[in-house]
């Protein structure tokens, strides 16, 4: 066993201690922002919620870059379209990304059991999709479609449907995506790519990987005119391009 996985084990521990803390300290706190003062609250605290996770992680030694050089607009949706590695990718993009109001397109599972995430997700305006019944999966997104186009906010979709366990992207599935284009069509797609999240689970959950720099590149929006499948294909694209060898 090497010396920096025999250390990731106090580590992780540590890590877990203070991300339970955040994620119970933060439960009340979102619960009373949302329902004594209201939504821009709820949002801020949601927001200070994943500054908070993030700095759990540098326990373990990971960085984070986050490059966003795109004049991106606050006045119109978006749909936040990129890859996906690991549960570590959401905070990052909820607290970069904060402006433009961040809702996810999650996995109904996520919806109940866990402090602070599962409360976030159900009272937000996220969609929690059941991916086994393709139904209810798609009246939600249409849901979330309608939701940031009336109030001009933003929805996160990770198109390959689960993470990649070594960084290499799966190919796209393309219905979210259409439905989501299709409800909102003043939306920008802005697509970006995400790096090295993988690594934190190279173990598995337990231990966690340690040192990690995790990467994210936004690149040039793409408006949401002409056909969907060309948009789609040109956004991975766009997105493979920036995602470094899984080594």
């Amino acid at each position: 066993m090497s010396m920096q996985k025999l250390l990731s084990y106090p580590l992780t521990v540590l890590f877990f201690i203070c991300f339970g803390l955040v994620l119970v300290i933060f439960h009340p706190i979102q619960w009373f922002c949302l329902k004594a003062v209201g939504y821009d609250a709820h949002k801020r605290s949601v927001s200070i919620l994943n500054w908070f996770i993030m700095r759990c992680t540098n326990v373990l030694g990971t960085r984070y870059t986050f490059e966003n050089n795109q004049n991106i607009p606050t006045d119109r949706p978006l749909i936040i379209v990129t890859n996906h590695q690991s549960m570590y990718d959401i905070p990052p993009l909820i607290w970069y990304m904060r402006k433009h109001h961040p809702k996810f397109v999650s996995k109904i599972e996520l919806g109940k059991g866990i402090p602070s995430v599962s409360f976030n997700l159900r009272h937000s305006g996220s969609a929690l999709i059941d991916r086994k019944d393709p139904k209810q999966s798609i009246a939600e997104l249409q849901k979330l479609g309608k939701y940031i186009e009336t109030n001009k906010r933003s929805a996160v979709i990770f198109p390959e449907g689960t993470r990649s366990r070594n960084g290499v992207p799966k190919p796209f599935r393309t219905t979210g995506l259409k439905v989501l284009m299709k409800n909102a069509p003043a939306a920008l797609i802005v697509p970006i790519s995400i790096n090295n999240s993988w690594k934190l689970l190279r173990y598995g959950k337990f231990p966690m990987g340690l040192g990690n720099h995790l990467k994210f590149k936004v690149h040039p929006p793409v408006e949401n005119v002409g056909d969907a499948e060309e948009l789609i294909a040109k956004v991975e694209k766009q997105i493979v391009s920036g995602i470094f060898s899984s080594k």
